[in-house]
């Protein structure tokens, strides 16, 4: 890698498929990774013929969710950068922080943008100076619950109180009458204590019936701000995604120009670096609606990579490292749709109990000259651990038009071998065959296709 500066070592602070898709990032610059690992993970086959360093059991709160332990180990094997990736720590300013401390760069935003983003209430009024339109609800955090009453009856029913630093869909109640709303907002305060050890809450108008739409972007140390398009998340259970694909089917076009450079003036406006994801609710009216910003790189982002040919975790790298963005926004071609399936070593049938266990076997499909990417960390003989997110694979298709990708996508999946354990296969081969997913009429309130008739 060339220019400003380079890294020669990149600590990687996580785990499963998200270290290995840093690793592969790291070896196109030249540049060595180094794995923090628990003690479950220790022989995890990416781990083959890499550096790591132990950080603690298998239980997250003392390995890979120890920040002290993450910076050490990051320090005590001669790193100079530190990427996060996503899940644990990746959004945590008091990362960023240490890091820099220690003089460690942290690959991301600075850890006073991740605390602005990380305040709801704070990123919403950010968000809506540079033109965003938002979510009617409270004009920030409700006192008491007497502030909750007038703000639900001032919105209007239903509503939907939410956790100021909340996310993953913790500390989020509805209320649909007045007389759910003080248990709503105690039960939201108390989970959000529970979850993030700050009970403030906000309330917003309950939009039932919407689609999930995400906007990629990516900035650098100079100002330079580009959108790579936007992903359609809308197939998720318990605010937890399953399928994205891109460009969204259901988005009209002047919508989707008006928040992409609206997305892009937000982004400049409050100095962002790295790789960043902006969620939307896209109401019945199509409107796009701002919820919050996601600062780290998407599980999904592949889906973007698929449509653009950027490599985003590269990007993200050098842009840590003082490099400006490679692209500008007129070079950021996006091209055909492209939809990504997360495989999980889940039962769908019974209710999605996750199913740790051995990989007797685990085959790829046929990648169809690089129309099908399969972004993995598994291997047969791999041993699903318990601690952990189930995550087994992501299988990312591309192709001239939605129709063909969902073609490739259910011979990709109706090809894979996976046995010894349980998984979500035949959700996904269910949902892509559902008309209510082939035509786009499905929103976030159920899966489409599942479970089957």
């Amino acid at each position: 890698m060339t220019g400003p500066a380079s890294f020669h070592r990149l600590f990687i602070a996580n785990r499963g498929e998200v270290a290995a898709r840093i690793a592969r990032a790291c070896d196109k610059l030249g540049i060595v990774p180094v794995f923090g690992v628990s003690e479950a993970d220790r022989g995890a086959p990416y781990l083959e013929g890499r550096e790591s360093v132990l950080l603690g059991p298998g239980r997250s709160a003392l390995s890979y969710l120890d920040l002290t332990r993450v910076v050490q180990a990051a320090k005590q094997s001669r790193c100079s950068a530190l990427h996060p990736g996503w899940g644990f720590l990746s959004e945590n300013p008091a990362l960023a922080a240490l890091c820099e401390q220690h003089g460690i760069t942290f690959v991301g935003p600075s850890a006073a943008v991740m605390a602005l983003m990380g305040r709801k209430t704070p990123a919403k009024q950010a968000m809506k100076r540079a033109g965003l339109t938002l979510i009617p609800g409270s004009d920030g955090v409700l006192a008491d619950a007497d502030a909750a009453v007038e703000a639900a009856e001032r919105t209007g029913y239903p509503v939907l109180f939410k956790a100021e630093s909340g996310g993953g869909g913790r500390g989020m109640r509805i209320a649909r009458r007045a007389e759910e709303v003080r248990t709503a907002f105690e039960d939201a305060r108390a989970e959000a204590t529970a979850a993030f050890g700050d009970p403030r809450v906000y309330m917003e108008k309950l939009l039932e019936g919407g689609r999930h739409v995400e906007i990629q972007l990516m900035a650098d140390r100079f100002g330079q701000v580009v959108h790579v398009g936007e992903r359609d998340c809308t197939v998720q259970r318990n605010h937890q995604k399953l399928i994205e694909e891109s460009p969204s089917p259901v988005l009209a076009p002047a919508e989707r120009e008006r928040t992409l450079e609206a997305a892009v003036r937000a982004a400049a406006s409050i100095g962002y670096v790295g790789a960043g994801t902006m969620e939307f609710l896209l109401d019945e009216g199509g409107t796009l609606r701002y919820m919050e910003m996601n600062t780290r790189l998407q599980v999904e982002h592949p889906v973007s990579e698929m449509r653009s040919g950027l490599d985003l975790m590269v990007e993200m790298i050098r842009v840590a490292a003082g490099h400006r963005l490679s692209v500008a926004q007129q070079d950021a071609q996006l091209r055909g749709h492209a939809i990504e399936c997360r495989i999980n070593a889940e039962d769908p049938s019974q209710g999605f109990k996750p199913c740790p266990g051995t990989l007797t076997r685990f085959e790829l499909p046929d990648l169809e000259g690089g129309a099908v990417r399969v972004d993995t960390h598994v291997a047969s003989g791999y041993v699903v651990p318990p601690f952990y997110d189930s995550l087994l694979c992501k299988v990312i298709v591309h192709a001239d038009t939605r129709e063909d990708a969902i073609a490739r996508m259910r011979r990709a999946l109706s090809s894979m071998v996976i046995e010894g354990v349980e998984t979500t296969i035949p959700l996904h081969l269910a949902v892509l065959a559902s008309d209510e997913f082939g035509a786009s009429r499905h929103d976030t309130r159920r899966i489409p296709g599942w479970p089957p008739a």
